[in-house]
């Protein structure tokens, strides 16, 4: 049950990244309540899926990944997301994250996604398999763009520079 064991790793992963994020706040609020108030956010980001800029032009991938996906942000560095999408491959795919950015540019956070996904015929059959990437993610009010930088695999993964635009609802 490869499936399972890939799912329980990118949940543990997840699940530890909760709770590294869940002390440090509580670290955090011991030294001055008041700042750690201000840190912890409930937000909740909603997206239309993808779009891949490649870097195989000749392979005939789909660069628009359309689907559906959301992310609850729970500070200002941290959030988890999950959706589905039609990858690079012409086939659906599914993934659960965590986003971490703990560097602050300007506007502009910068950090790493950890997390899991499935769909690619040149990975594990399209089953799950992990991934981590770096990210950034520009910010303006409701309106947010994460951009993921996707290098090259083999025949498991095309490369790609990727814009997954986003919408505060909540």
């Amino acid at each position: 049950m490869n499936i399972c064991r890939d799912l329980l790793a990118a949940m543990a992963l997840c699940s530890m990244a909760l709770a590294a994020q869940a002390g440090d706040a509580a670290a955090a609020q011991a030294d001055d309540p008041a700042a750690a108030q201000a840190r912890r956010l409930h937000e909740l980001w909603l997206n239309p899926g993808f779009y891949a800029h490649h870097f195989q032009k000749n392979r005939n991938l789909n660069d628009n990944a359309a689907g559906f996906g959301a992310e609850y942000r729970f500070s200002p560095a941290s959030s988890v997301t999950g959706g589905i999408y039609h990858n690079s491959n012409w086939h659906t795919s599914h993934y659960l994250g965590y986003y971490w950015r703990p560097l602050e540019l300007g506007p502009m956070r910068l950090g790493a996604a950890f997390g899991a996904l499935d769909g690619y015929p040149g990975a594990r059959h399209r089953g799950w398999f992990p991934a981590a990437l770096p990210t950034a993610r520009l910010e303006y009010g409701r309106v947010a763009l994460n951009l993921f930088y996707i290098p090259s695999y083999k025949d498991s993964v095309n490369g790609s520079i990727t814009f997954q635009l986003n919408l505060r609802v909540y």
